[in-house]
């Protein structure tokens, strides 16, 4: 398997043998499927952008005093040729592709475009472990049935994974049709702690942490976090997760469970705005960080 040499791998990094797919444990795929957005346009730009602002996020990190990819080694390989692939066909390859690394033993995470793709990387997840929950950071409960009648919009995602019977904890909703809080009302799989929810203290966290299984499969939306955070996304709400306050839950859920591997989607960038990008590939090697120093990679 091919990785990026220094120029486009994740984080710059220069030491081969730190970025060769061989040797690395952490791969970073990335799944630029844009077939569905609803609002704003360009996530399929988002893997590349990410990939590329995180040349200027630090090695060293001050809170968890490390560089911690020289613990694990980070490989990242080449975009997911997709081409004019959509809906069941493109998740199949998703699916595939993530399998791969999977049974390579690789500690997967995905950069993707629109949340769709998130349904191929947890099908492939549920392959190599028999029990675990989806924990979503998002603004939107992503649990129609279907939209625009079609059942793998980025609007349907959770629904589909729903469909698979694994246990969902939804963190930082705060958009979302009757339909969706029917389903949340009446399932026994979906938790579900709403933006408002979340404005008194940090109670709610170990609250969600206690539903969760021990292995977590992690899906973060950009725009669950607030747009003064992560201001270029495809469908902006506000009121989102803060900073801050999504690196605390970050780190108690890598310290209580194992994370098994994450995804994050819905960056759509803006011509002359980086802020977005760069703080999602900070974000990415925050919890790789997190994950490290409980020796969970």
């Amino acid at each position: 398997m091919h990785s990026f040499s220094e120029e486009e791998n994740f984080l710059g990094i220069t030491e081969k043998e730190l970025y060769d797919y061989a040797s690395a444990k952490v791969v970073i795929q990335s799944a630029p499927y844009e077939k569905t957005s609803s609002y704003i346009e360009g996530s399929k730009f988002g893997p590349k952008a990410i990939i590329e602002a995180s040349h200027f996020v630090e090695f060293y990190d001050e809170e968890t005093d490390q560089e911690a990819y020289k613990k694990i080694g980070i490989a990242t390989v080449a975009e997911m040729p997709l081409g004019d692939l959509a809906d069941a066909a493109a998740v199949d390859l998703i699916e595939e592709q993530t399998d791969m690394h999977l049974k390579n033993g690789k500690y997967v995470v995905s950069l993707g475009a629109e949340h769709t793709v998130s349904l191929g990387f947890v099908r492939a997840f549920k392959k190599h472990h028999a029990s675990f929950s989806v924990l979503q950071i998002d603004a939107h409960s992503d649990l129609r049935q279907s939209y625009h009648d079609n059942p793998y919009s980025h609007a349907s995602v959770l629904a589909r994974i729903h469909d698979l019977g694994l246990p969902i904890c939804q963190i930082g909703i705060r958009a979302q049709c009757k339909e969706e809080a029917d389903l949340i009302k009446t399932s026994p799989l979906i938790n579900t702690w709403y933006a408002h929810m979340l404005q008194d203290g940090d109670a709610w966290m170990d609250e969600c942490i206690a539903k969760l299984e021990d292995k977590v499969y992690l899906t973060i939306d950009a725009d669950g976090f607030d747009p003064s955070v992560m201001p270029a996304v495809g469908t902006a709400e506000p009121g989102g997760l803060t900073w801050h306050q999504g690196l605390r839950f970050l780190k108690k859920v890598a310290e209580k469970k194992h994370i098994i591997g994450f995804d994050i989607v819905e960056c759509a960038p803006k011509e002359g705005e980086i802020l977005t990008q760069f703080n999602l590939a900070k974000l990415l090697y925050k919890i790789l960080g997190y994950c490290t120093i409980h020796n969970k990679i």
